[in-house]
């Protein structure tokens, strides 16, 4: 029995964690055995290096530091959560993954991308998502979004350049994965985004 591989993509508050919620309950609602999760922070250990992550600190955390830390939750998160479920047959929802590594720690952060892909090959133990949906908004909306509702962590604080460099590569992995990503509209009302994604994971037969 194989299961199925979603992730969300998005820059901060693009809406991907709402949608993520919203296909897991509409998945459990239907009968179908699903788990939600996520990275970084998806076990018991990853919670823990979640919060080095993303908490502010007066420490200098170099870029390098930080994807050894994202790929090291990753592996953790393979073996206890993503592949032990998709062996049993399950719906793997995942808010964010390789591409969200690629994206910051590559585009945004300026290390070698190909340095990245080898990483997140390695620490995904070559599991891809079967589809991925990026939830594609202006950096401007997504600040505007944050300041509504929460304090900024480590990385939402981080200057607007970084967010558009961040924005822009998202945009460029998609361009590059056409098969596996689908770029959303994130400005339209929640309820529309989520039919245009029940619509398109229906015409691929995962649903």
């Amino acid at each position: 029995m194989k299961g199925y591989f979603i992730t969300f993509e998005g820059i901060e508050g693009a809406g991907k964690s709402t949608q993520a919620k919203k296909l897991y309950d509409f998945l459990l609602k239907n009968g179908k055995n699903a788990v939600l999760t996520r990275e970084p922070g998806g076990t018991q250990l990853g919670k823990k290096i979640r919060e080095i992550l993303l908490t502010p600190s007066e420490e200098i955390f170099p870029p390098t530091a930080e994807l050894m830390l994202y790929e090291a939750d990753r592996n953790i998160h393979i073996h206890n959560v993503i592949k032990p479920h998709l062996e049993k047959g399950y719906y793997v929802i995942c808010d964010r993954f390789t591409d969200s590594t690629l994206a910051y720690q590559g585009y945004a952060r300026g290390l070698k991308i190909d340095l990245i892909k080898n990483l997140n090959f390695i620490a995904s133990e070559n599991i891809e998502p079967d589809i991925t949906f990026l939830i594609d908004i202006p950096v401007e909306e997504g600040f505007k979004r944050i300041q509504r509702y929460r304090k900024k962590d480590r990385i939402e604080q981080e200057h607007t350049d970084f967010h558009k460099k961040l924005r822009e590569g998202f945009l460029k992995i998609a361009e590059e994965k056409k098969n596996r990503i689908v770029v959303i509209d994130g400005l339209k009302d929640e309820n529309i985004i989520f039919n245009e994604i029940l619509e398109i994971l229906k015409k691929r037969d995962i649903i």
